[in-house]
C-alpha cells in the first residue's frame, strides 16, 4: 500500500508543477510561494477538526516535524524557483531528479536501512530515467559560467528534499501520524515564507494578480496533498523504496504536459526515459 501512496504523491507533485507553470505566467516565484504555502496550511488547519489529528501526541516527534518545516517545503520551493529562473527547468530539473540518491544514502546512514542489489539498480534506473525525461538541449544551456555558478541551488534543493524525507521518517517512527506531520511542517513553512518575503528586496515579489493567486492556491492544494501521501507512504515503507518511486514524478509531468499543454512529442529519448523509470518502479514493487 505504501508504494501506491508513493505513486499518488508523484502524480500530485507533477500536477503541482503543471499548475506552477500557469501561475508563473502571472506572478513571480516568491509571490507564488507566499500564496501556495499559506493557502495549503490554511486548508490543512480547516481539516484538523474533522480528523483525530493530534491523537497520541508525541512531543519529540512533533519537534522533528516542526524542525523539518524550517526547510521543507519552504526552502526547497524557493531554491527550486530560483534555480529555474537562473538555469531554466532543464538543468534544474535534471539535478533535482537526483534527490533519491541523497535520500537513500541518508536512510542507510541515519535510519539503518539496508539496500539490496535490486533496490540499488532500481533507484539508479529511476534517477537516470528522470534525467533523460527532463533533459533537453537549447541555447540557454550554453552559458557554462552561469550554470556552474547556479548549479548549487538545485543540488541544495535536492539534498534538502531528501533530508526532509529522512527526517519525516524518523519522526513517523516515533509518532505514526502523517496528517499531523504535514500540518506542523506546513505551519512552520508558512511563517518562514512570510519572513523571507518581508526582507526581500525584489519589488516584483509583491505583485499579485487574480489568476496568479488562483493558480498558486491550486498548486498549494496539490503540493500539500502530495506531502500527505508522501508521509503516509513513509509511515508504511522504507525511505529507500518510497523516495525513488516519488522521484518518478517527471513521468506524470510528461503525461500531463502532453494532455494539457500539448508540449511533448513521442521521441526515442522519451521512450527510453519512460522505460527506465517504469522498469525501476516495477523492480521496487516486486522486491
Amino acid at each position: 500500500m505504501h508504494a501506491l501512496y508513493a505513486l499518488l504523491a508523484a502524480a500530485l507533485f507533477a500536477a503541482a508543477l503543471v499548475t506552477t507553470q500557469f501561475g508563473l505566467r502571472h506572478m513571480d516565484g516568491l509571490a507564488g510561494a507566499k500564496v501556495s504555502i499559506p493557502s495549503a496550511t490554511a486548508l490543512l488547519w480547516l481539516l484538523v477538526p474533522l480528523r483525530a489529528t493530534f491523537e497520541g501526541w508525541h512531543g519529540g516527534a512533533a519537534s522533528v516535524f516542526l524542525l523539518s518545516g524550517l526547510f521543507f517545503p519552504v526552502a526547497v520551493t524557493l531554491l527550486a524557483y530560483e534555480a529555474n529562473r537562473r538555469m531554466g527547468p532543464t538543468i534544474a530539473g535534471a539535478i533535482g531528479s537526483t534527490a533519491p540518491l541523497f535520500a537513500v544514502l541518508g536512510a542507510v546512514v541515519f535510519l539503518g536501512e539496508r539496500l539490496g542489489i535490486a533496490q540499488i539498480a532500481a533507484t539508479a534506473a529511476i534517477v537516470a530515467g528522470s534525467v533523460v525525461l527532463v533533459w533537453r538541449t537549447g541555447p540557454r544551456e550554453s552559458g557554462g559560467t552561469l550554470l556552474r555558478g547556479s548549479a548549487w541551488l538545485s543540488w541544495c534543493a535536492a539534498a534538502l528534499r531528501a533530508l526532509a524525507q529522512v527526517v519525516a521518517k524518523a519522526g513517523l517512527l516515533l509518532w505514526p501520524n502523517p496528517f499531523a506531520a504535514a500540518v506542523l511542517c506546513y505551519s512552520v513553512s508558512a511563517v518562514v515564507i512570510w519572513i523571507v518575503a518581508a526582507f526581500s528586496r525584489r519589488p516584483e515579489s509583491r505583485a499579485y494578480t487574480r489568476r496568479g493567486v488562483l493558480w498558486f492556491a491550486l498548486t498549494g492544494l496539490f503540493n500539500c496533498s502530495a506531502v500527505i501521501a508522501l508521509y503516509t507512504a513513509l509511515d508504511g515503507g522504507a525511505v529507500s523504496v518510497v523516495s525513488p518511486i516519488v522521484a518518478s514524478y517527471p513521468l506524470f509531468t510528461l503525461l500531463l504536459n502532453a494532455v494539457i499543454l500539448r508540449e511533448e512529442r513521442l521521441t526515442a529519448r522519451l521512450i527510453g526515459g519512460v522505460a527506465l523509470m517504469v522498469g525501476g518502479v516495477v523492480v521496487l514493487l516486486a522486491f
